[in-house]
């Protein structure tokens, strides 16, 4: 037998040979180390050291995936427009008509063609698809899904939409955190941890808002408040804020004029503004609600090919620039110009009719983005009209116009999100003005409590609920729907299964389930039926005759609800 050398290896080998060797070896040693990093993660969770550092990684990406985008935005604009959005609507008014029409109309037929190539519904994702992932997906969103809808409503914004940026952010920022949840192999409660770190950042990084972001992905997303969570989410939110400001400086997105808060004299008007300000939020909330219930038939009676929408919605929104340039875009400059007081009633009036017009339309177009950008200027706009009213009417009590703007901008945009911590607290860092916060949270709480008894808690969940995906009414609505009935169903044959003379009975009397069904379809049904112990699971073969699985039994699905319930509870409460 040959002699090996000093390092115990076979001179007679092809070095070659030798070395590839030592390279399975080392790749092999790396897959084991990747092994334990992802049992590390699973065993751990968002308690350990790992996690936090992960947190770090993933606010850092999440930031700098929102700072990019924001730039992206910007480019673009600056290219087709020759300004970006702080500019974008005292320069239109200078540019051709057709420039104008024509920009949002392929603007909108790219994002068609987008969505219908790489999404399974024609819609971009938003929020509400990052709420429903943490509640129902186990905190993940498809990756093909997320950055379809990352481009679509990048071409959006930069070519006339009238949406904003920040959901889809928040939406990219998830999909990450899901991509890097599946390479962990992480559990549900440490993906939707994960999840809710990279909103935290990616709010933050949008608005240089470190302490909303870190409330707004536990409150709008997570939905709860859970101790074990908010550590991590801290630390991404903190790595999004750092971000921002090593490229964009530290430095608020609006600037005010002094003013000053006569507080108990002017009180009562704020709560009376927030009475206004829920009113119209939910009335711009159930526009976009239902101008998208007509785009759907419009849709259908037309036979219009799904991708052909969002460049309809476009030459509406063309058509609507040419006499009100504010439509385009994210409408900051215009949100600016009602915080400094630079319109007059009138204007304020008809920019707000007209702006919430133009968001009801691109987003019932399917043309991408957010809501809370243009909230923000519908309640900047509410805002400035109500001061103008109620300085000329009580011009002895009321103070300063501008702050019933800033006052109303948290309060519409509290009513979209369903959100008054964190909204509240995103408008003192938007405008770096903390003085005047008790009037701000009077107008806040007051539209939240107004607006959530007429809609389903928020535009969220609205939307969601409009979907036929049920959230609003907490756990004990939403839970059932996550156990199939599969999962609990005997099979037919077991010992302990129903007997088959019962369940063809049963059949026969339209008492079935499918395989396909949740807890969701099934306890109503023992609900309805009284004392019946169990129903059975039937399967439709391709010839058209039932095939019987098994049967679900009343008592297996109240445990397996149980557990759920005790399960979800822990989380929220660890």
């Amino acid at each position: 037998m040959a002699g090996r050398d000093e390092a115990g290896e076979d001179p007679s080998q092809d070095p070659g040979e030798r070395g590839g060797g030592w390279r399975e070896r080392l790749a092999a040693q790396a897959c084991g180390q990747g092994r334990a990093l992802r049992a590390w993660a699973v065993e751990h969770g968002p308690t350990g050291l790992f996690f936090w550092l992960l947190a770090l990684a993933v606010g850092v990406a999440a930031g700098y995936a929102a700072i990019g985008f924001r730039l992206a935005i910007a480019a673009i604009q600056n290219a087709i427009y020759g300004a970006d959005d702080h500019r974008l609507h005292s320069t239109l008014t200078g540019l051709d008509p057709l420039v104008i029409v024509a920009t949002p109309v392929i603007g909108g037929l790219v994002v068609g063609v987008i969505l219908h190539l790489f999404t399974a519904d024609g819609r971009a994702g938003s929020v509400a698809s990052v709420i429903e992932a943490a509640a129902l997906k186990n905190g993940r969103l498809p990756m093909k899904t997320g950055l379809a809808s990352a481009a679509a409503s990048l071409v959006t914004l930069s070519t006339g939409g009238s949406t904003g940026r920040e959901g889809p952010v928040v939406h990219l920022a998830a999909t990450l955190s899901s991509w890097v949840s599946d390479r962990i192999g992480a559990s549900p409660i440490t993906a939707r941890d994960l999840m809710g770190c990279a909103v935290a950042a990616a709010v933050s990084a949008s608005f240089n808002a470190p302490i909303a972001g870190a409330l707004f992905a536990m409150e709008v997303v997570l939905r709860h408040f859970a101790l074990h969570a908010f550590a991590p989410i801290v630390i991404a939110s903190i790595a999004g804020a750092v971000v921002s400001r090593v490229h964009l400086g530290d430095i608020t997105e609006f600037d005010l004029p002094d003013h000053s808060l006569a507080f108990y004299q002017e009180l009562p008007a704020f709560l009376i503004l927030g009475l206004v300000c829920g009113l119209a939020a939910v009335a711009a909330m159930k526009a976009i609600l239902v101008t998208e219930a007509w785009g759907d038939r419009f849709e259908r009676w037309s036979r219009c090919p799904r991708w052909l929408r969002p460049g309809v919605a476009g030459l509406l929104l063309g058509l609507i620039a040419l006499q009100f340039p504010h439509v385009i875009g994210v409408g900051y400059e215009t949100t600016s110009r009602a915080l400094t007081g630079d319109l007059g009633l009138h204007e304020a009036v008809i920019f707000a009719l007209i702006k919430a017009a133009a968001l009801a339309i691109t987003l019932a177009g399917r043309m991408g983005g957010g809501v809370f950008s243009p909230s923000l200027m519908l309640g900047a706009l509410t805002g400035l009209a109500f001061g103008y009213i109620a300085v000329g009417v009580f011009p002895s009590v009321s103070g300063s116009e501008i702050l019933y703007a800033l006052a109303g901008m948290g309060a519409v945009a509290a009513s979209f999100l369903g959100a008054p911590l964190s909204t509240g607290l995103i408008i003192f860092e938007l405008t770096g003005d903390w003085q005047t916060g008790v009037a701000v949270m009077a107008s806040v709480s007051m539209a939240t409590v107004v607006s959530a008894r007429m809609v389903d808690k928020s535009f969220f969940l609205s939307l969601l609920e409009s979907r036929n995906v049920h959230l609003a009414g907490g756990l004990e609505s939403w839970l059932p729907g996550t156990i199939a009935v599969t999962h609990v169903m005997r099979l037919r044959g077991a010992d302990d299964g129903a007997p088959d003379g019962m369940c063809w009975s049963l059949v026969e009397q339209g008492v079935t389930l499918a395989p396909t069904d949740t807890l969701e379809q099934a306890l109503p049904q023992f609900e309805r039926r009284g004392a019946g112990p169990f129903i059975p699971v039937v399967e439709q073969t391709p010839e058209g005759k039932p095939e019987l699985l098994g049967a679900v039994f009343h008592l297996d699905a109240l445990k397996a609800y149980n557990r759920a319930l005790v399960e979800a509870h822990r989380e929220e409460h660890s």
